[in-house]
């Protein structure tokens, strides 16, 4: 199996090499030509945010920000997600570890709500998300989001951040904002890139191991030096992008990346005993010589591979036809908690000093955007397919199913996750002149129809059955057992119960009005109407002005329900696991809400949830280089989707009688919350004679978030002896309201001298909380500065190399085992939280050389 994949991978790279050669070759080499700031198009046209042709971002009556192609190469980032999170200051995205499938699909946030609140689209059309729901203890728990990694970075012409609700332009998800990636669309030139970095950090805080000895009390001791020295996670990005004419009045863009990143493990050593003691109660000597550093808590190994092309042409004087599709494929590797050797979850004869299990996934990701549009004298109109799926598959390696005994697989395939999505839609706007207001009004309308699918295939057979064996693969009843751990160990698979097939589908249809209403007072409403399948209808609307008091100086607001289905993954996953109790078979895991098992518990179903935003402020621009603008937003969000706790007892095993199983969760609109805050964003151009150009950057969001109200437990639960505080845990409603930072502030500046091209940025992050259910666990990390330098030289025309660090003064979170009050082992272990909204890998030193033509 290993070499299969190995082959496949090499001839995916081939390919990419072969296609990236293919660019630098076969187009003219063009000069490439600095140019100062003020002479950039800062009357960007804008996509998000309004049906008006010809919208720009300055005259805009809603908050958007423009990240542009040249902001994202200069971060030395490769990760899109991590390229938003250092480029925005509402944007989240931590890095979490030991969260199983979370690891390899990572959730982001923005504005602090949940990662399925944004929507995302790619041209303006909505991006598909992925496969994977998030269960585990991470931000994001229970939600499905986009994976923004799936679309390389070096194929993005800008991205527009909708900093305002606008499901009823939109659609569902759209609360917490819009993200609008707008794929690169140049006929001629290209670029070819190779980037190598490395962590090259010092792990704050915590010592390296120097030596293990026997105590006087037979005991082990350690003695341990300084803060541990690391380099790891080596990443290799090879991109090239490149423009062709299509006929004598059209494009293809073609973009193709590669990564390959090493691991990065932050994890300290192990102090616990690997071995069983002897007879005479005697250490075993082979714990003096075993690898203490037995965990791996951090980034795991990924090896990435994307393929985008766009592309677009006139079929005549008044209509383009245009397709964008991508391809993209990551093989990762996440581990889990090691399993000593003295575990009985372990088997001695298979793995005598113990192992690390690690979850290995195959994550395909593939889109297809295809349409038409038409410019006419009184009609511009779009219609377009958009076809877009995920799939996931897990295998499980180094790892052991227990109740198998000594002849147990040590590899398994765990199961696959597949989501799809089709999409008709058809917009048209035209302007009408009413006699009415000051300008013609903008009268935009739209119909669209969406198709979703969601699948869960079972794993194989061992992967998730009890077998006969006991604990360490000893052998024991058959039939009253005690029994060995069954499945995989890390990530049993998905059993044939929990394998299903289902989808739905929902129509809408929306009208959408702008003018100014008087001269210097705009005003947009839109209405959107959409019926859903498996759970009903809504209506949302939203109105929006802006009020242009002079030529430097405007008010704007806006007002808007919203709502966000529930995700086909809430509704249908199901993983059951089987547990031995007393040598009886329990069923445990996460129910679909329509199941006979959560319908059992008292599960009304799933609803939408519901929002209304509101949003006020301000942009002052007194000349082309000096742009402010103040944004205060309040988000109320009603039924939001909850996991429940894990429910047990006599009162649940009661109500579950029949059932199979004895303990079950389930997904239910359970709380509302309440977002409130402010965004600022300034930017200012120096334009100098002697020393070059310097373009500042400021940008801070002060962000609270709040639980308002939460349900009480449904009367069949109650009567169970479940009330509000064992249906939800308290940990988990804490980690809606502060594990995101209360506050983050931007500052940058890119100086444009000679050659030379230089961005300093450096962000604070506000404090974050990781809750515990143990108060004396509960940890508070404090905020903290972090900073990145790059620096781009340009040898020749089109040859340029960059140098720089992200990190660069190698900045970490304080250890765990510093704030709190109870430090356990795996406090220890893990030596950070993995909900630092800056990460945990230290300083990144990288190198790039970039050719363009």
């Amino acid at each position: 199996m290993q070499q299969a994949k190995f082959n496949a991978s090499a001839f995916k790279l081939s390919l990419i090499a072969s296609a990236i050669a293919g660019m630098s070759f076969s187009s003219s080499v063009l000069a490439q030509e600095q140019t100062s700031f003020d002479e950039q198009d800062v009357e960007q046209i804008q996509i998000v945010g309004s049906r008006r042709v010809g919208r720009t971002v300055n005259d805009s009556p809603v908050p958007i920000d423009i990240i542009d192609a040249s902001s994202i190469e200069a971060t030395g980032l490769t990760e899109t997600n991590m390229i938003l999170n250092q480029l925005l200051p509402s944007f989240n995205f931590p890095q979490p570890s030991l969260t199983d499938g979370t690891d390899h699909v990572r959730p982001a946030q923005l504005r602090g709500l949940a990662p399925d609140h944004t929507l995302v689209l790619v041209n303006g059309k909505r991006r598909h998300t992925s496969a994977l729901l998030n269960l585990n203890g991470s931000v994001g728990r229970g939600s499905s989001a986009v994976d923004l990694n799936a679309i390389p970075a070096n194929a993005i012409k800008r991205i527009e951040v909708l900093r305002d609700g606008a499901a009823a332009q939109y659609g569902s998800d759209a609360i917490a904002g819009v993200i609008n990636i707008v794929l690169k669309d140049a006929a001629e030139g290209g670029d070819v890139s190779v980037t190598y970095g490395a962590n090259v950090t010092s792990m704050d805080g915590v010592p390296n191991l120097e030596g293990v000895s026997v105590d006087g009390e037979g005991n082990l001791a350690f003695s341990e030096g300084s803060d541990r020295d690391l380099t790891d996670g080596q990443t290799l990005t090879i991109r090239g992008n490149v423009g062709f004419e299509w006929g004598d009045d059209g494009f293809v863009n073609v973009s193709a990346e590669y990564r390959d990143r090493g691991q990065a493990n932050r994890a300290d050593y192990d102090q616990r005993e690997n071995y069983s003691r002897d007879a005479n109660g005697d250490l075993d000597p082979r714990e003096l010589t075993i690898n203490r550093y037995n965990h791996v808590f951090g980034n795991g190994e990924v090896e990435d591979y994307g393929l985008f092309v766009n592309a677009g042409k006139a079929i005549s004087d008044s209509v383009e036809f245009y397709t964008t599709a991508g391809y993209s494929t990551r093989d990762s590797v996440g581990s889990g908690f090691y399993r000593r050797a003295q575990d009985s979850r372990n088997i001695v004869e298979i793995y005598p000093d113990g192992f690390l299990p690690s979850i290995q996934t195959d994550i395909t990701d593939m889109s297809l955007i295809a349409g038409i549009k038409g410019y006419g004298d009184v009609w511009n109109y779009d219609l377009s397919l958009t076809h877009g799926g995920n799939e996931l598959e897990y295998g499980v390696i180094n790892t052991l199913n227990t109740s198998l005994g000594p002849t147990s697989p040590t590899e398994f395939y765990a199961g696959t996750l597949e989501y799809d999505t089709t999409i008709v839609n058809a917009d048209a706007s035209r302007l009408v002149d009413t006699g009415l207001f000051y300008s013609e009004m903008n009268f935009a309308m739209g119909a669209e129809y969406r198709h979703e699918g969601y699948k869960i295939t079972a794993g194989e057979e061992g992967s998730y059955i009890q077998g006969s064996f006991g604990p360490g693969g000893a052998v024991t009843d058959p039939v009253n057992g005690p029994f060995g751990a069954s499945g995989s160990q890390v990530f049993p698979g998905f059993t044939p119960e929990s394998a299903g097939d289902n989808s739905r589908n929902n129509y809408s249809v929306y009208v959408d009005l702008e003018a100014d209403v008087i001269e210097n007072w705009n005003v947009a409403v839109a209405g959107r109407y959409e019926d859903y399948s498996d759970f009903g209808s809504t209506f949302n609307w939203k109105m929006s002005h802006r009020v242009t008091l002079s030529d430097a100086f405007a008010l704007r607001a806006s007002v808007s329900t919203g709502f966000r289905a529930p995700s086909l993954q809430q509704q249908f996953f199901t993983s059951i696991a089987t547990v031995f109790v007393d040598g009886e078979p329990t069923e445990t895991g996460t129910f679909a809400p329509s199941s006979d098992v959560a319908q059992a518990l008292g599960s009304p179903g799933l609803d939408a949830e519901e929002s209304n935003n509101y949003s006020a402020g301000f942009t002052y621009s007194p000349t082309a280089d000096f742009n402010l603008t103040v944004d205060f937003y309040r988000i109320d969000i009603d039924d939001r989707i909850v996991l429940s706790n894990n429910l047990s007892g006599p009162g649940i095993e009661a109500l579950l009688e029949g059932t199979g199983a004895t303990r079950a969760r389930f997904f239910l609109n359970a709380i509302d919350s309440r977002t409130e805050g402010v965004d600022i964003v300034s930017t200012y151009t120096l334009n100098t004679v002697d020393f070059g150009a310097f373009n500042f950057n400021a940008g801070a969001n002060f962000n609270d978030n709040e639980v308002t109200s939460v349900i009480d437990a449904p009367e069949v639960l109650q009567d169970a002896g479940v009330d509000q505080g064992n249906l939800f845990s308290d940990v988990e409603l804490r980690r809606f309201e502060t594990s995101s930072p209360d506050s983050k502030v931007n500052l940058g500046v890119t100086w444009n001298y000679d050659r030379y091209t230089t961005t300093l940025r450096t962000t604070r992050y506000g404090e974050v909380e990781d809750p515990s259910s143990n108060p004396q666990r509960n940890e508070i990390i404090p905020s903290e500065w972090i900073t990145d330098l790059d620096v781009r030289i340009a040898l020749t025309e089109g040859l340029s190399v960059s140098l720089g660090a992200n990190n660069v003064f190698d900045v970490y979170p304080d250890p765990t085992r510093e704030l709190v009050e109870d430090v356990t082992t795996f406090s220890r272990l893990f030596a950070y939280s993995p909900f630092s909204p800056y990460g945990f890998s230290g300083r990144f030193v990288y190198g790039k050389v970039s050719y363009s033509f």
